[in-house]
């Protein structure tokens, strides 16, 4: 066995201060998720890997499968919306349609490790099971508008498409099924490649340069959400499946509008090219331009893979948030919380006499909501135990002394600027509950990435 001690490549160990940023993100997703009406789902990492087989595309080789004791095929959670599938089927007589879910934890891929990308991963979902109206993809994207702006992003946009929209751009270019899939493979690296890249795997790929061009043109349209779908709707006017796709995505932003979604926050992009394996219309994704990590969720409608473990059509919509994304972003950003420290105070024990009467007020401060570390030594001399809470980052410390007991007084001592005062017992709390509020004021990002207070 190697000496070397490490975690496997790809998976990550979180320390405190890593911890609290991540149980900042998912304490405000799910505080937003909850305002919508959706209602929390738990699913096992392991299933059967017959569930996930033929579900999940061209990805399906990262799946991590293994046989348990009893010679089972098993694998790891691929992601949250398989799993979700398979509920709907096991428990559809136990569920109330349209049903709003969401689902917080790990899942498993195989994949190399790189930058915002690992091989364990935990991911937020919501979904909308049960609904095809135009209003729960607006629902959606209202979501994550209001979630990406409680985490404190204000320069982020949500890109918007039409899987029949993809369709059509690559039928009226005189394109079959069969060439189509080149399409959309070389669509999806415009981000990496550019337009000339692009034309170049379309060339290769056997389309025509009059097709090329017709479709470059198409996918690199860029305006506001209305007038790029007047201009897709002209262009498409021949082809009745881009058409019936364009009026949904008309009625789908006309929703989200109402919601309150800013005009700013959403971009209609042809040349998304996400999930043309499983998602049926609509699809979306949010994405920042710095730091360049790609996008920080995406998700859209699908309305057949829930169908595959029910055994009748149930329409779907959702999304996923990478909590990963989210954490490298906000942590490159200096996002979230501005202290990494969970005590506001350290009570400390002035010597081994006073030890009970100091441990008694941690308590009673505790009581009253505070989040309180008390010095576990009653003969540590006191100017060590400051210098803990200080290199623990505890913003203050209190000190009980015989002369503060008899007073009804306690020493609050703040450490980083070095000023203590007096302060009568009974207003310790109300005191430090002051300072804790304010030391929880997330930081967020403007428009050019820059940090300043909410």
């Amino acid at each position: 066995m190697s000496s070397r001690v490490q975690n496997i490549r790809g998976m990550r160990d979180h320390l405190p201060s890593a911890m609290i940023l991540r149980q900042h993100i998912i304490n405000t997703l799910t505080s937003v998720f909850e305002r919508y009406g959706f209602e929390p789902l738990q699913t096992p990492i392991v299933e059967y890997a017959e569930t996930l087989d033929g579900k999940i595309g061209d990805d399906e080789k990262l799946i991590y499968r293994f046989e348990d004791h009893g010679g089972r095929k098993v694998a790891l959670r691929y992601d949250q919306t398989v799993p979700l599938a398979r509920v709907v089927a096991q428990y559809q007589g136990q569920l109330t349609f349209p049903w709003r879910r969401y689902a917080i934890g790990q899942s498993y891929r195989g994949e190399r490790p790189g930058r915002g990308r690992y091989r364990e991963l935990w991911q937020a979902d919501i979904d909308i099971v049960g609904s095809a109206s135009p209003v729960a993809d607006a629902e959606i994207l209202a979501v994550l508008t209001d979630a990406l702006t409680a985490l404190g992003f204000t320069g982020f946009t949500t890109l918007i498409s039409h899987r029949q929209v993809l369709g059509g751009i690559a039928r009226v270019s005189g394109l079959d099924d069969a060439s189509a899939g080149n399409v959309y493979r070389a669509i999806d690296k415009l981000d990496k490649i550019g337009i000339d890249g692009v034309r170049n795997e379309l060339l290769q790929s056997g389309v025509t340069p009059d097709a090329a061009e017709r479709i470059l043109a198409l996918i690199d349209l860029y305006g506001s959400a209305d007038d790029v779908l007047n201009e897709l709707a002209q262009r498409l006017q021949d082809d009745e499946r881009a058409q019936q796709a364009i009026d949904n995505l008309r009625a789908i932003i006309g929703y989200a509008r109402a919601m309150g979604v800013p005009e700013e926050r959403i971009a209609i992009a042809p040349r998304l090219a996400r999930g043309l394996s499983y998602y049926t219309g609509a699809v979306f994704e949010s994405i920042i331009q710095e730091p360049p990590m790609g996008s920080l969720l995406g998700g859209g409608r699908y309305d057949e893979l829930i169908g595959m473990f029910a055994g009748r059509s149930i329409p779907t919509v959702g999304l996923a948030f990478g909590i990963e994304r989210l954490h490298d972003v906000m942590e490159a950003l200096g996002m979230g919380p501005e202290s990494r420290t969970i005590a506001v105070a350290l009570v400390t024990l002035f010597n081994p006499e006073m030890a009970m009467e100091s441990l008694g007020l941690a308590q009673e401060l505790r009581r009253a909501g505070l989040m309180i570390e008390t010095t576990l030594d009653p003969s540590e001399k006191l100017g060590r135990q400051l210098q803990y809470a200080d290199r623990r980052g505890i913003p203050y410390a209190l000190v009980l002394g015989p002369d503060e007991l008899a007073r009804g007084e306690v020493v609050v001592k703040h450490l980083r600027s070095g000023e203590q005062r007096s302060v009568v017992r009974s207003a310790v709390a109300s005191m430090l509950h002051a300072a804790a509020e304010a030391q929880r004021t997330p930081r967020i990002a403007n428009e050019q990435g820059g940090i300043h207070e909410r």
